[in-house]
């Protein structure tokens, strides 16, 4: 799993007909520095399972993973975001709270 921003929206008129009604959500993966959270590099397109928006901090996981949920089960999805984070902690410190 990534931990990651959501930074955005995806809407896509035309696409696969297994992919209608999933939401879909632009996440720029984060990580753990200092005393906060920085944007590390990349960005991915995930399937919301949870209920995400922008702004949130959540876990996103790839690969076959991603087709685990009861939503993206046996769908052509390479993303998920799987949960929506309330707290991180490094060390015993606080680096993130929601």
């Amino acid at each position: 799993m990534v931990l990651g921003k959501v930074i955005g929206t995806l809407v896509a008129t035309r696409k696969e007909p297994t992919l209608e009604g999933l939401k879909l959500l632009v996440v720029r993966a984060l990580d753990v520095k200092g005393a906060k959270l920085e944007a590390s590099g990349g960005v991915v397109v995930a399937v919301d399972a949870v209920g995400a928006g922008v702004g949130e901090v959540v876990l996103v996981c790839a690969g076959s993973s991603a087709r685990q949920t009861q939503m993206t089960q046996n769908r052509p999805v390479d993303a998920t975001i799987m949960a929506i984070v309330d707290t991180v902690a490094e060390g015993g410190e606080v680096r993130y709270q929601k």
